[in-house]
């Protein structure tokens, strides 16, 4: 049985986000690639869009900025700054509560500050594992279970990656835990559209 996302979708939408709602990651990547085009586009990092093939979609009609796929003549900061500097940006989210409160956690904060301000345009990209109940369970799921599964498939040396069970509020220099960001509702100056996805994606 599908994921019911209707009170989510009304409660994004009474917060000023406009919402589309996909049965499956297939056709939700088909309406990314016909819906930007001749674009300068601005990936965050993500396994949602890995598995929605986003990038090698949209690169062959848009000039797509992703430091996992960096152009060669750039580095990686630069890579992460043309992104956040690109007129659309598209990024998944760590959880969202059925309210549509939207949680985030960074490393370098580049994902985060990319999509609070800068480009004209910005779509996020939700699978229906990353909904919580409420406010508190969505930060809880971006902490213990977003965090963790990233540190690991990063192989950062870090306790939470050991196991991916928890956060365990490390001092190491491997943490990737280190910029929270929360929008309470849509952020003024530029269109937000949200995808919802009937599918388990990311993490």
């Amino acid at each position: 049985m599908a994921y019911d996302f209707t009170i989510l979708k009304t409660n994004l939408e009474e917060k000023g986000y406009k919402v589309s709602v996909f049965s499956d990651k297939e056709s939700a990547a088909a309406y990314l690639n016909q819906e930007i085009n001749e674009k300068t586009v601005g990936m965050g990092g993500s396994v949602t869009l890995q598995e929605l093939d986003v990038f090698s979609k949209l690169a062959t009609h848009n000039t797509v900025y992703w430091h996992a796929e960096k152009p060669e003549h750039m580095t990686v900061p630069e890579t992460r700054l043309a992104a956040s500097q690109a007129e659309i940006y598209i990024s998944s989210v760590n959880g969202i509560s059925e309210q549509g409160e939207i949680v985030n956690i960074d490393h370098t904060g580049n994902r985060v500050a990319a999509i609070s301000y800068g480009p004209s345009k910005v779509y996020l990209v939700i699978g229906s594992n990353k909904v919580a109940p409420d406010y508190n369970s969505a930060l809880y799921r971006a902490r213990n279970i977003a965090a963790p599964l990233n540190a690991k498939r990063l192989n950062r040396n870090t306790p939470c990656a050991v196991n991916a069970d928890k956060c365990y509020d490390c001092k190491s220099p491997d943490r990737i835990c280190r910029n929270l960001s929360v929008l309470w509702t849509k952020p003024a100056g530029a269109e937000y559209e949200i995808l919802l996805i009937e599918e388990t994606l990311g993490y």
